[in-house]
């Protein structure tokens, strides 16, 4: 069979697998059901060497899997995740969530479809095999810390030597493959501003110091900063996206917490612009009389694709016959950054978006949904890659 018959025929399976973890979505780090689900599915193999608990540790309550079928090299390991995000899901769909306030609205239920489609497929043809491949099943990927850096800490990688990973994408056309050498996606980092002042009676701002216009200062301070110190040809994103203070239309209030987020790809930028941040928020409070506590947290470094294996993931495409164009990098964050910092491998997209099936909502909203026929295609690919590593070949 051709990799597209192969990859056809498994297409029920992850659509009834997909649908599953849609109705019953867990978020990051308490995904318990869905871990036993996977688990249940990996144990049909008995031939599957399975690591249960995988990046488990006392700061979190979530756990991936690692299992592995064959020996020696080339080792190749594909990565998905499984972690839903805490969202009312306003689909008219049978297959809606049923767990009020979750939502796999980024498409990590496809993810994890797709790979245990994977799994299907390479342990029909594991006569075939020439090395070892390995399935990492994550935890905790929309939540920071996250959970592909504790896995990597407890040897998800252990004699591996490329892994490969992908994205389903609503804003590109199904079937549509996109990725690209070098930065592919950004380091999201986030901002926790609280402005200390002294509130009072609005009709005398005099006698306080009033943190709504100090916030609104700060706030113009560091988008001009960034934009003025960071050079325009670096990639970098200042984003407000809460500021709350006061209940009264005439009271002046005592604080103002502001929070938002950066995006970066290089780390020296993102040093920068936390140094401009500190500077910025001490000098403008302390000029107009009030205080700050800033916590600024640093998020997961970018996605920067190995050149190699970048050029691997297109030509596969190609050789598909699959739609194919070279991404524009994206100011999103994704973890999978830890496993190809410390091995060669690289991360595509797979386009999901058709307006006939209503699948073009942006991610993270509670209308998201993806057209489950690209997961025939994100199959095909991840089979195409095994393919051109010469780690099995398809029969």
């Amino acid at each position: 069979m051709s990799i597209r018959d192969i990859a056809s025929s498994k297409l029920p399976g992850m659509v009834t697998a997909r649908r599953h973890m849609h109705m019953h979505p867990e978020v990051s780090f308490k995904e318990k059901e869905t871990y036993q689900f996977i688990l249940g599915k990996l144990k049909q193999y008995p031939e599957l060497n399975i690591r249960e608990n995988v990046g488990k540790n006392d700061e979190n309550e979530g756990a991936g899997i690692v299992a592995s079928i064959g020996s020696g090299s080339p080792h190749i390991a594909v990565r998905a995740d499984f972690d839903a995000l805490p969202i009312e899901d306003q689909k008219d769909v049978p297959y809606k969530s049923q767990n009020p306030g979750a939502m796999h609205a980024c498409g990590h239920d496809g993810h994890t479809s797709t790979l245990l489609g994977l799994v299907d497929a390479v342990m029909a043809n594991k006569d075939n095999l020439s090395g070892t491949v390995s399935f990492i099943f994550q935890y905790g990927e929309e939540e920071q810390p996250g959970g592909a850096k504790a896995m990597v800490d407890d040897d998800a990688l252990a004699g591996v030597d490329k892994v490969y990973g992908q994205h389903y994408w609503s804003q590109f056309d199904t079937h549509e493959v996109q990725t690209k050498p070098g930065a592919m996606i950004a380091s999201p980092d986030g901002f926790y501003i609280t402005l200390q002042g002294s509130g009072g009676h609005a009709a005398y701002p005099d006698l306080t110091v009033d943190p709504i216009v100090v916030a609104a200062e700060l706030i113009t301070n560091l988008q001009t900063a960034v934009a003025r110190q960071i050079s325009p040809i670096e990639n970098a994103v200042v984003t407000v996206g809460s500021v709350r203070g006061g209940d009264a239309f005439n009271v002046i209030p005592d604080t103002v917490r502001i929070t938002g987020t950066v995006r970066t790809f290089k780390q020296e930028v993102k040093e920068k612009i936390y140094e401009i941040f500190k500077q910025e928020v001490e000098y403008t409070t302390k000029k107009r009389g009030a205080s700050a506590d800033m916590e600024y947290k640093f998020g997961y470094p970018a996605v920067i694709n190995h050149e190699e294996e970048a050029q691997l993931i297109a030509d596969a495409a190609k050789e598909l016959g699959l739609p194919y164009k070279e991404a524009d990098p994206l100011m999103i964050g994704e973890d999978f950054s830890y496993y190809i910092l410390n091995k060669p491998g690289a991360f595509f997209y797979t386009g999901t978006g058709n307006e006939e099936k209503k699948t073009t909502p942006a991610h993270h909203t509670d209308m998201f949904d993806i057209d489950e026929d690209a997961m025939e295609t994100a199959l095909m690919m991840f089979m195409k890659i095994l393919e051109k590593e010469s780690v099995i070949k398809w029969t």
